[in-house]
């Protein structure tokens, strides 16, 4: 099949999840002897048009803004008029594969102008985000997400929470909706065994000190407050024999702030954005991952926590329990509960055999649930669903 796919975010453009997930799901149904060309922003880091591990992305300009919304409405302008040149010069797409409400109205204007099928895949909603929708800018992107649940032919999500979001947020009916695990490639961890390990770890801590991370965005809902508030009882129960390192970019003010108040200041890294071949490195000297998110429809980083035989605490929002298994591959606590959070640390931090039992765990865990070439089949048995479906009606 040949397949046209719209992404707002895709190497070099690395923002959260998604880029990571296309860059790594495509590439396995090219090998399953499927034709993907992308569509997705230019960035002046890349050229307009390369064939990435066997996918063709097509890069278009975008006109810039300074507001948000007017860039997002030019995206689907360039995105529209493109895909549409596409097809003549390709001639037949068979589907339309869409990534989150940002490519909705380019995506919609394709189904209905090249008479093909779109099936979406939401990431997560605005109404999860925000816990519930509270002004004008919460409805709009909700009010996109539901326009493209509702033009898709079939919706693909990450967690079996996230499908029941999808039914409670947009009213959608359950059969619409194919629940398919995000994946990683655990041998891109390269584990740097050969490395000067302990000089390297003294960037971040003492020798003395263990180390607990957290990675990922700076955004309210990913609860690294929560984490601070945290920090007390377990530097309390290791005799302060611990460093917190806070890995991302974004703006980290208000939680510096937090870190000051309560007088935490020496036991705290805020780092601000590290490559992939630096945090892996780093990864190798960690004693323990921390994901205390108020919203996480999937969970990404605790899989690559997994790949760098890093033990994992998280909290028990919507998926990460269904990524994360309590006391078998990590440590699942109470949702914006510190104490909680506190507990689980202190779990990994002081018992390492059964640390190492969940590493061990998890890694494994890795291979049976969340490899990208099953994955590629499971998209690609949705794709045979809906294209034998559309062979079967007239549009």
């Amino acid at each position: 099949m040949k397949i046209l796919v719209l992404c707002w975010e895709f190497p070099p453009r690395l923002v959260g999840g998604i880029a990571r997930h296309v860059s790594e799901l495509y590439p396995e149904l090219v090998k399953l002897g499927h034709e993907i060309h992308l569509i997705t922003p230019a960035v002046t880091s890349a050229s307009l048009y390369e064939v990435y591990e066997g996918i063709h992305v097509h890069r278009v300009p975008v006109a810039q803004s300074n507001d948000f919304f007017h860039w997002v409405v030019n995206l689907n302008e360039s995105m529209r008029d493109y895909g549409e040149k596409l097809f003549q010069k390709e001639e037949d797409f068979d589907l339309i594969h869409a990534h989150d409400w940002l490519v909705a109205d380019a995506a919609i204007a394709l189904k209905h102008s090249l008479k093909i099928p779109l099936i979406a895949t939401v990431h997560a909603t605005e109404y999860g985000r925000c816990n519930g929708i509270h002004n004008d800018n919460q409805r709009y992107i909700c009010g996109k997400e539901n326009l493209l649940v509702y033009n898709a032919w079939k919706i693909i999500v990450c967690t079996e929470y996230m499908r029941q979001e999808v039914i409670r947020v947009f009213n959608t009916p359950s059969n619409k909706i194919d629940v398919i695990y995000n994946g990683i490639r655990p041998e891109k961890k390269q584990h740097h065994e050969d490395f000067p390990a302990q000089d390297f770890r003294r960037q971040f801590a003492a020798d003395h000190e263990k180390i607990v991370y957290y990675v990922g965005r700076m955004a309210y809902e990913k609860g690294v407050q929560v984490l601070i508030n945290a920090a007390p009882k377990v530097l309390w129960e290791m005799g302060g024999n611990v460093k917190f390192v806070i890995v991302g970019g974004g703006n980290t003010d208000h939680l510096q702030q937090q870190v000051w108040n309560l007088g935490l200041w020496e036991k705290f890294y805020f780092t601000g954005f590290l490559s992939d071949e630096y945090l892996d490195k780093f990864q190798t000297v960690a004693n323990c991952a921390v994901f205390p998110s108020l919203y996480e429809p999937f969970g990404i980083v605790a899989l690559e926590s997994f790949a760098s035989r890093v033990p994992v605490v998280v909290s028990d929002t919507c998926g990460l329990p269904e990524v994360v298994q309590h006391t078998k591959t990590g440590i699942v606590t109470q949702t914006n509960n510190s104490d909680s959070l506190s507990w689980g640390i202190l779990e990994v931090l002081k018992n390492q055999g059964y640390c190492q039992w969940l590493i061990d765990n998890a890694y494994q865990d890795l291979e049976c649930r969340f490899r990208w070439p099953q994955l590629a089949q499971r998209t690609e048995a949705v794709y045979k669903q809906v294209f034998q479906e559309r062979s079967q009606v007239v549009w």
